[in-house]
């Protein structure tokens, strides 16, 4: 069944439990071979495939949303002055040699720390939401030497440095737009001969950008959760994208987002009568139970943390008590958990 807009808004209605062995540390040899849960969110049924097996359940006229974002090696290492190891966490970029980070180590506007590569950088103001303004020193431009001296943020529930080969598995096959610090991990597991198979077989597709920010995976504290407040993040709809959204709206086409990221890239754009808007702006939606979807008809996404804007998100699409009882299904049979885990395809 559909879900309810009298669904649970408690922050507790949304754990569940999930054995560690389940969190994926490696991504699949091979990426359209991971495991995929299909939910029937009308009559709650689960079924079992493979990632490769999607062109089955998409018919002719689909419309695929991808979020083409590309993350970048935003962690830097660094060492303090008088010691001790830190690092900085790339956000936004402010201006020349100028960003927003997260910097660990307990360090404060005033003070420098030195990155391994010998640049010095900053700290130049500190934020009301924990965050810094940091200035890289000694160097032209940071920006080009990233790819050398950054590494990939894998997110912390990956218990291992990044490799060489996170370079490439943590970004997806269609990644253009530099300027996420996460990748969108529901879109990690095409390849291009499947996005191939797709077009031939007449599912069509569109590319819009969201940079995944901290907000998508800031922890829900509200006991409540309509009293959480989502940050910002940066998104572009361009002309051809809203076009195809629009027409296929309009002639009664589904429209299939790929992520959470791109339902919130859309929803956000989107008018009272379900029109997309092209353009650039910040999202700050928080989409959980109880909210009207005016464009998503169905969603390729992970396998979310407990108690996450993302399962809410996933809760409000589906249901909560059928999404919960698809993960409950999803443990039992051993599913990889995560962003290097399997998918779900809710329809």
């Amino acid at each position: 069944m559909l879900p309810s807009p009298t669904e649970s808004l408690r922050l507790a209605d949304y754990d569940y439990d999930l054995p560690e062995s389940l969190i994926a540390q490696e991504p699949a040899i091979v990426r359209d071979r991971s495991r995929l849960l299909l939910l029937d969110r009308k009559t709650g049924s689960v079924d079992h495939r493979i990632f490769s097996e999607l062109q089955r359940y998409l018919v002719p006229g689909d419309l695929l949303v991808l979020n083409n974002t590309r993350v970048f090696p935003c962690r830097l290492s660094a060492r303090k002055p008088g010691g001790g190891r830190s690092e900085i966490f790339l956000l936004a970029e402010l201006g020349p040699n100028r960003w927003n980070a997260l910097v660990k180590g307990s360090l404060h506007a005033g003070k420098t720390v030195i990155l391994d590569s010998g640049i010095e950088a900053d700290i130049i103001a500190d934020r009301d939401d924990g965050t810094k303004d940091v200035l890289f020193r000694n160097v032209p431009d940071i920006r080009p030497v990233l790819s050398e001296i950054g590494k990939t943020p894998l997110p912390p529930y990956i218990r291992r440095e990044a490799s060489r080969e996170d370079l490439d598995r943590y970004q997806t096959v269609y990644a253009e737009e530099e300027g996420a610090v996460a990748a969108p991990t529901a879109g990690l597991h095409f390849t291009q001969e499947l996005l191939s198979k797709l077009q031939a077989k007449g599912i069509e597709s569109t590319a819009i950008t969201l940079h995944v920010g901290p907000g998508t995976f800031q922890p829900v504290r509200a006991e409540i959760i309509t009293e959480h407040r989502m940050l910002p993040e940066f998104y572009q709809i361009s002309d051809t994208a809203a076009d195809r959204i629009n027409r296929a709206r309009a002639e009664g086409r589904r429209v299939v987002a790929v992520g959470t990221t791109s339902v919130r890239t859309m929803e956000s754009a989107a008018s009272e009568d379900g029109f997309v808007r092209a353009g650039k702006d910040s999202s700050r939606l928080f989409i959980h139970p109880g909210y009207r979807f005016r464009i998503t008809g169905g969603l390729i996404t992970n396998f979310h943390l407990p108690k996450s804007t993302l399962l809410m998100l996933v809760s409000a699409f589906a249901g909560r008590e059928q999404v919960l009882a698809a993960y409950r299904t999803a443990v039992a049979e051993r599913y990889r958990f995560y962003s290097y885990g399997d998918a779900m395809l809710i329809l």
